[in-house]
């Protein structure tokens, strides 16, 4: 990002871009921030955006060679055509390497091979900025910052508490926290409270919710999460399959950590945030291999009673519930 972000300052920018990676609200930001400034405000007729995997090659290189109209440059943005995965883009592969000087290409991708043509002929031409997921501390001081451009404060355990309720993915953070800036509007700091009245938990979390209460032998707690779920209208099955998933997650999370392997190194190897992988390796150390086995073991074996009518899907779940809780 430091690459992105000096260009942007300097105004002297490469004439081929990559925004890829996992963080979506990154390539969407810099994406709008690299047109705006590429461009003169309102500047409509030398801007041209393609969209999708039919996305018509020799249109837009025809489009490429055409001169800016009374502007410094001609820009097209390109987002998820699959260029990057397949053969498609091989044209535009050849046509990069000697493309006017006053035509800019800027891709926005989700999924990229990186022995692809057209990724080697991006690099060559331009910069690649893979825009990963951030880390807890990243993510923490970033929601730092929202919070003191609003002139409010907050202290890091709230911001810890805030992420834990509604994940790390950061556009649905920022949504989430513009209802608490709303909510707590004559305030001057945000509180845990303000956080449980308008924030939106989601699903994966209220899951990890429940396992904690689970383990903990918390038993109403865990059915009273349930059932607010049942409330949202989030079916019973679906609700079964994402409990043993996070077991399965935790016997996962736990094998790696038994090998020696470091909370960066199991969030890779697990395909996990690290913040995510960090929370897991916390709640892992509350069960043994074995229990955790013998709870994916008997999962399955409530699914395959419900698929058989031996069980209702609603029973299943509440006995799944009931019987971890007790050990």
């Amino acid at each position: 990002m430091k690459t992105l972000n000096e260009d942007l300052k300097s105004g002297q920018f490469k004439q081929v871009y990559l925004l890829c990676g996992e963080e979506g609200y990154l390539k969407k930001q810099y994406k709008n921030r690299f047109v705006k400034a590429m461009l003169p405000e309102g500047d409509t007729m030398n801007y041209s955006y393609y969209e999708g995997k039919n996305t018509p090659v020799k249109e837009a290189i025809d489009l490429a060679e055409t001169l800016p109209f009374f502007a410094e440059r001609r820009l097209i943005v390109f987002e998820n055509t699959g260029f990057f995965k397949t053969a498609a883009g091989a044209d535009l592969a050849d046509y990069i390497k000697d493309m006017p000087e006053t035509t800019c290409f800027i891709f926005v991708e989700e999924e990229i091979d990186k022995r692809n043509k057209l990724y080697k002929a991006v690099k060559s031409k331009g910069y690649i900025a893979e825009l990963s997921t951030q880390d807890a501390g990243t993510l923490k001081r970033w929601v730092a910052g929202l919070v003191r451009k609003e002139q409010k404060q907050i202290s890091e355990s709230v911001i810890v508490y805030f992420l834990d309720k509604v994940g790390t993915d950061m556009e649905n953070i920022q949504g989430e926290l513009e209802k608490v800036f709303c909510y707590a509007l004559e305030r001057d700091t945000i509180t845990k409270e303000d956080i449980d009245a308008v924030c939106v938990t989601q699903i994966t979390n209220h899951i990890f919710e429940m396992v904690d209460a689970v383990a903990a032998g918390n038993q109403q707690k865990a059915l009273d999460l349930y059932y607010e779920l049942l409330a949202l209208k989030e079916p019973p099955m679906r609700i079964l399959f994402l409990l043993v998933r996070q077991y399965r997650m935790l016997f996962h999370v736990k094998a790696l950590a038994n090998q020696g392997y470091g909370r960066k190194e199991i969030a890779s190897k697990a395909g996990l945030h690290p913040f995510v992988a960090g929370k897991n390796m916390e709640q892992a150390k509350r069960f043994k291999m074995g229990q955790l086995r013998r709870v994916m073991e008997e999962g399955a074996q409530l699914e395959q009673d419900v698929k058989t009518g031996l069980l209702t899907d609603n029973l299943a779940v509440e006995l799944f519930i009931v019987k971890q809780s007790e050990r």
